[in-house]
Parts: structure tokens; sequence; C-alpha cells
């Protein structure tokens, strides 16, 4: 019987066209049309595999920030150590007449409020228990919370230590007004002193934190988002009602970490769960998989729609295309093959405006921005030498080591052993951090020790014809600065003022700004009270500073130096700058961000050896 329909649709004798069409669909129609049910399958299985590996991914950094913010909440309760009058009446006996006693609440409660609920919205209210005694501070009235409140398991005295206990939703009877959810955060106060506990301290937490964590996993209408303990005790959940219920349903959970199915009344849901390392709290993601693969259906529908078009104007167009696109394509990858040995000159030609033009005009364009970024960052990287060099070459000046030297000189011949070892040292330390030019950035703190062990020297020549000070408001060894861009500037100070002056002062000041964006600075200041500098040279100096300083060699070129290092090492918006008038003295301000440790590499460019070396 198969014989006979198979003799029936023989296509020996059939129409060339009736050949070509049954052929095409063979060929094309009906493989074409398998790769699109297959397709479509593979697409809504990869949807929901990769909805199963990214959400529990999402989910671990969400509970990240989580264990962030209650971090940053249960380090709060250590603040009421800073307040010694608050620990001064937790200490006082809790027997007091009725005006000490109201004082007393005064002070502790103006602290509360100052301290917890003036600097974060999040806290609805602070309570402190000692004593007795109860101190509230709350932003909106409350219900609930008293000493004789017999819902609350926490007495005065509890055997925390120095832990955290967190208060759950729903597991303490306090009530504030238009009922928001919260977290208590409870901590007992202790006098390290006498090693007594002098009361409890609570904090109720809005559980809004939660969910400006969990916003941007809460984009998906259809999901459903909520954390819980170990227990299943709901601490919070996209439906408030239920903020405070147990869910009974996580012991048959069968993972901490991942995804999985579940199918409830004929309807599949996809559940991701991730667990945090210190609160175990449990953080849980559920989405109907309807709802995942929702777009595919639409998709579906344009893809068959469209697979009938193409079968007709495809096999029209296919070889012109074909045709059209490869050609010129195969022109531009030998092109490319020409750029992989090394020739960045090659000329490539655009034919067109479609989507090969475009390209072939944007590799064109990557190999001009290529070329002049090689050009830029080799002319950068030897002025950035250059300068290191001309700072190096400054230090060991052999007038300052002759000076230097005949004053040690001096010192011994006149049997002043103490100066000849304490000048030797100061010597010894500035050579010592003049060759050990590994690193570009150093502790602020290093600068200022070195300037200052070149003024001594220079102290010891001059005498009292050179006072000198130093001032720092900053934590000078947490932030870097390049290294030599001090001592060139008091160069200048003591070269040009000793010359015209019987006596001559020199003010170095370091400290902390905010720049014209907001971001904090570093401000040098060095300041003397010679002859100053006169409108003519003040313009000729400002003009160098301006134009290109590492071509300028003669007078001045140590200010020019520290002023080219500063603008490559950090932008054109940081320099330095020269403010002097005749007879009044000369100022030199050099502003550098505040750079910390953890940040040298991003400016330096060197290696992370050097950083360790110098934290050593």
């Amino acid at each position: 019987m198969i014989s006979k329909h198979l003799e029936k649709i023989k296509l020996k004798n059939s129409r060339l066209s009736t050949k070509l069409i049954i052929t095409y669909i063979l060929l094309t129609v009906i493989p074409m049309g398998l790769l699109g049910v297959l397709a479509y399958y593979e697409y809504t299985k990869s949807i929901e595999e990769k909805v199963g590996e990214y959400i529990p991914k999402l989910l671990k950094q969400a509970n990240n920030n989580l264990e962030n913010n209650l971090g940053e909440l249960e380090r709060l309760p250590e603040l009421i150590y800073s307040s010694s009058d608050v620990m001064s009446v937790l200490r006082d006996s809790s027997y007091k007449n009725q005006s000490e006693l109201h004082r007393d609440q005064f002070v502790v409660e103006s602290f509360l409020t100052n301290t917890y609920l003036g600097n974060s919205s999040e806290i609805l209210g602070a309570f402190l228990l000692s004593k007795n005694r109860s101190f509230v501070s709350t932003r909106i009235p409350y219900q609930g919370f008293n000493l004789g409140n017999q819902s609350l398991p926490y007495g005065e005295e509890h055997d925390l230590g120095e832990k955290i206990e967190l208060i759950l939703p729903k597991q303490a009877s306090l009530k504030f007004e238009g009922n928001p959810p919260y977290l208590l955060i409870m901590k007992q106060v202790t006098d390290f002193d006498n090693r007594k506990s002098l009361g409890t301290l609570f904090l109720a937490v809005k559980l809004s934190f939660i969910k400006n964590v969990l916003a941007d996993l809460e984009e998906e209408k259809n999901a459903t988002m909520w954390v819980m303990d170990e227990n299943g005790q709901v601490i919070f959940h996209t439906d408030p009602s239920k903020i405070g219920s147990v869910f009974s349903e996580i012991n048959d959970y069968p993972l901490n970490y991942g995804s999985f199915q579940i199918e409830t009344a004929h309807k599949k849901t996809l559940i991701s769960v991730n667990k945090s390392a210190k609160h175990k709290w449990i953080l849980v993601h559920s989405i109907p998989l309807k709802h995942l693969t929702m777009g595919t259906d639409m998709v579906r529908n344009v893809i068959v729609l469209a697979f009938f078009t193409l079968v007709i104007i495809t096999s029209l167009i296919s070889v012109f295309l074909a045709w059209s696109v490869t050609k010129p394509i195969k022109k531009l990858g030998h092109i490319m093959q020409e750029v992989k040995q090394g020739n960045l000159h090659v000329s490539i030609p655009i034919y067109s405006n479609d989507e090969v033009g475009v390209l072939a005009q944007s590799f064109d364009s990557m190999l001009t921005e290529i070329r002049d970024l090689i050009r830029k960052n080799y002319s950068i990287e030897i002025r950035q030498k250059n300068a290191e060099l001309y700072a190096l070459q400054s230090q060991i000046n052999p007038h300052f080591m002759y000076n230097t030297l005949q004053t040690i000189n001096m010192a011994v011949e006149d049997g002043e052993s103490e100066t000849v070892v304490e000048m030797v040292t100061l010597l010894g330390r500035m050579l010592r951090y003049s060759l050990s030019n590994k690193e570009r950035l150093v502790p602020i703190s290093q600068e200022v020790d070195h300037i200052q062990d070149y003024l001594k020297i220079q102290k010891y020549r001059f005498e009292e014809r050179l006072t000198y000070s130093v001032n720092t408001e900053l934590d000078s060894g947490s932030y870097f600065t390049p290294k030599f861009i001090l001592q060139p500037l008091v160069e200048n100070s003591i070269k040009y003022g000793l010359e015209k002056r019987k006596g001559l002062n020199i003010e170095i000041n370091v400290k902390q700004i905010l720049n014209k964006y907001g971001n904090q600075d570093i401000l040098f200041t060095v300041r003397d009270n010679g002859p100053g500098i006169n409108e003519e040279k003040l313009a000729e100096l400002n003009s160098k500073l301006k134009s290109d300083p590492m071509g300028k060699r003669e007078s001045g070129f140590g200010i020019l130096n520290v002023h080219a290092r500063v603008m490559m090492m950090f932008g054109d918006h940081y320099e330095l700058q020269v403010h002097s008038s005749l007879e009044e003295g000369t100022e030199v301000t050099i502003q550098t961000p505040a750079i910390r440790r953890s940040e040298v590499m991003n400016y330096s460019g060197i290696q992370e050896e050097g950083v360790r070396n110098e934290a050593n």
C-alpha cells in the first residue's frame, strides 16, 4: 500500500517549477519551520534557566547590601558612649528627687533625639531603660513600650555583653501610629570602667531600608519577594499584611541558595532563594513561569508571520545580498589582517553608508585614535620621566651638598659633636628619600618630614637669619602626594629671600579643602616674607605656567617642574599658583586631589609592590 502512494507522488514527469518549489520546501521551508519550533522551545527553556541563575545572584547581592545596612544600624548604639553627660546620668542611682529626674530625662532624651532621630529618617524611636527609669524619644506617637510591659521578654539587664539582639516584627507589642513595620535593635549599655550594666538601648528602625535594597528586584510587578528568618518568621514582604506571619512551607524548600520550580493548582512558579551569612536571613523571590515567557509568545507569532514573508522574499534577494555584503566584508577582512601584522597606516576604502560602510568607517576612526593615543602616551611618559629626573637632580645639587658639608666641617672644628651627628643624620635621611625613587606618590607625612629635614639643615647654615614653621591640618599619614613638590618651592624662597633680606621667615601649611566640584583636595601653601616679585616677572612666570613648562629650563625651573608634574598626573584643573607683591613676600599654592592609599594605583601607575614597600 505504501508503494502505491509513492508511485502517485513520483516527480519524474512533473514541471521544473514544481520540482524547484518542492525542493525549496524540503531543503528550506521545512527545516526552517522545524528550527523555529525548536528555537522557540529552547529559547523558553533558556529564559527559565537564565532567570533561575541570574536572580539568585541578585538576591546574594541584595543580601550583602542588607547585611551592610544592618551592620551600620548595629553600630548606632555605640554612639551613646560618646556622650559623657548621658553616661553620667546612667551611672547615677535611680533614686532622686523629681527635679533631678526631669533634668536627667531632658539630657538623655535630647541626646537620643539629636543623635538617632536627627541623623536618620529610618529610626522611628529610641528607648533607653536604666535602673527603673525609661528615656524615650520617638518620631511619631507609640504605645505598648514601658517598664511594666510583660509582652517583651527583655528586662533592663541582660547577659548580652557586646552582642546585638534583633527583635523581629510582631515579636514585641510596641506599636507606632499608622502601624509602620519596624525592626527593634537591642544593645546593652555597659560601664566598662566598673564592668556593670547601665541599662538597655532599643532602636526601632523602619523596614524601609529593606524595601530600598530590594527596589531593583521589585520592578517586575508579577513577582513576590519576602525576607524571613530560619524559622519562617516573615521580616519583610511585598504584601505588608504578611509581615510578622510565619511561612510554614520553608521546611519544604530543597535548598538555601539557587532556584527551583514548584507547581500549585496547575500553575508553575519559579522560586529563587538566598541565605545571608551572618544573620541567617532568607531572601525569597517568587514569580509564575508564564510571566517569564509571556514575551516569547508574542515573539513566536511575529516569527511565524515573518517566516512566511521571508520564504518568499529571501529566495529573490538572497543571492544579490550575499554578493553585495560579502565582497566589501572580505576586503575589510584583508585590511584587518594587515593591521594585525602591525601596519597601522592602512587605507580603508568606504564604498557605502550601510552597516558595512559604517563598520569600515568605525574601524578607520579606531585606527586613527590608536595612532593618536600611542603618540600622546609616549609623549606623556617621556615628560613624566624627565620631570622625575629633574626632581632627583635638585636633591643632589652640588651647591647644596657643598654648603651642607662646609657647615658640618665648621661644626667639627668647633667641637659641636651633637650638631655634626644631627646634620649627618638629616643629610642621610634626605639622600635616602631622594634615591628611593620607586614611588611617584608618597604619604604627605614623608614629604613634610623631608622638607623639615631640609629646613633644619638650612637653619644650621643661616642660623638666626632663617625661621620657619610647618603646619599640617589633616592626618598626613593617610593621604598621598607627588614626591619632591615642596623642596623646589622652599629652595626658591631661601635663594631669593636671603639675597635681599637679613632675615627670612617661611611658613608651610598643608590642609584639606573642598574643590568647586565638591570633592576633597589637599592644598599646600609655601609663604615667605621675602622681597617679592615685580608685576612684569610675575606675569612672565604665570605665562610659563600656562604654556609648556617642560620646555623652559631657565630661572624658576623648579616651580615649573612641580607645576608640570601636578598637571600631567592629575589634569589641567590641578595646578601651581604664584601670588606675590614687592616688599611683601611671595605665596605659592599647590592643589592636588586627596588621595588615600587605596587610590594610589589610580594615579601613579606603579606596581603594588611599591605601595607595600611604602606602607612598611
